[in-house]
């Protein structure tokens, strides 16, 4: 098995959320032993840190209620944006942990600015019961965490989009979603104008999942060179992940979840990852973030026999 340096970072931020609680997220996936999990792959942890000092949440001014709480988001992405680029650019793994997934703003502008000073093609793939592709005219919440993939494929607020450095993160047509069930009206439309490629839960349904994944790995295959997996654990069904900040019934299994990650790192084109919205307030013995740790093992190379 290819082993790897890998640098976790701890990104406490839920400002671009509404329900409180998965800025303990990192905290909790630390208790459920990622470090020794992935030291017991071979890995070498070659750094662990959070590049941000923050307020809760609930002592921060919310500002703009289309864009609640940009200030601080873009200050702590922007921060992510500079150690996820430093680390990847040293030839390490950057493995993020929400969080809200906001913090997918930092993270994907500090691969895309390596991906770029390397000459290669940043394809991401979002395993998310949501699009978080909403910009202010579309949101019905004002989150940031329903604006972050948008913005990062330059739609949406110049704030957000022009993070860290200016111009287009990822070309939509180059992000590849996995077990959606849950878009807003507007959100929908600018999806399908902005050409990304979706796989919804029914259609997981209807032609099997093992299908889907296949479709999944061609299409980074035949479109990228590199890939960052965002991966929300709302996209699970809260039967395996009850805690998470927005829980939506009929999602993917664990089985699923776990076999799309290990598909995932045989591809051997993932280059970073993040792993958001493990609120352990809301969770039961801390399975939610059992689970977070398991995902990330098969994605770094995990294999069962």
């Amino acid at each position: 098995m290819h082993t790897m340096n890998i640098h976790i970072i701890e990104m406490p931020l839920d400002f671009g959320a509404s329900r409180h609680g998965s800025d303990m997220g990192p905290s909790a996936i630390r208790l459920a032993g990622i470090r020794a999990k992935l030291e017991s792959l071979g890995h070498t942890l070659v750094k662990y840190n959070s590049p941000i000092q923050i307020n809760p949440q609930e002592y921060e001014e919310s500002g703009n209620p289309k864009a609640k709480y940009l200030k601080p988001i873009v200050n702590a992405c922007t921060e992510l944006a500079k150690e996820v680029d430093s680390s990847l650019s040293d030839g390490a793994f950057p493995l993020v942990l929400g969080g809200d997934h906001s913090i997918a703003l930092g993270t994907i502008a500090g691969v895309s600015s390596v991906a770029q000073k390397q000459h290669k093609k940043l394809g991401v793939l979002y395993v998310d019961a949501h699009g978080d592709f909403n910009t202010p005219e579309t949101t019905p919440s004002g989150n940031i965490h329903g604006e972050c993939l948008s913005a990062s494929c330059g739609l949406g607020l110049p704030e957000l989009t022009n993070l860290y450095f200016d111009g287009q993160k990822v070309d939509p047509h180059n992000v590849c979603f996995v077990g959606t069930r849950d878009l807003d009206p507007g959100e929908k439309v600018l999806m399908h104008e902005a050409g990304v490629t979706v796989f919804t839960m029914s259609d997981i349904e209807r032609q099997g999942f093992p299908a889907i994944v296949k479709q999944v790995i061609l299409f980074f295959k035949t479109h990228c060179d590199v890939v960052h997996v965002s991966f929300d654990m709302d996209v699970l069904d809260p039967m395996f992940a009850p805690g998470t900040g927005i829980p939506l019934p009929a999602g993917m299994t664990n089985r699923e979840a776990l076999l799309l990650m290990e598909e995932m790192s045989n591809t051997g084109m993932v280059k970073s990852a993040e792993i958001v919205e493990v609120n352990p307030i809301l969770d039961v013995r801390n399975q939610t973030a059992v689970l977070a740790v398991e995902l990330a093992a098969r994605l770094l190379g995990e294999k069962l026999y």
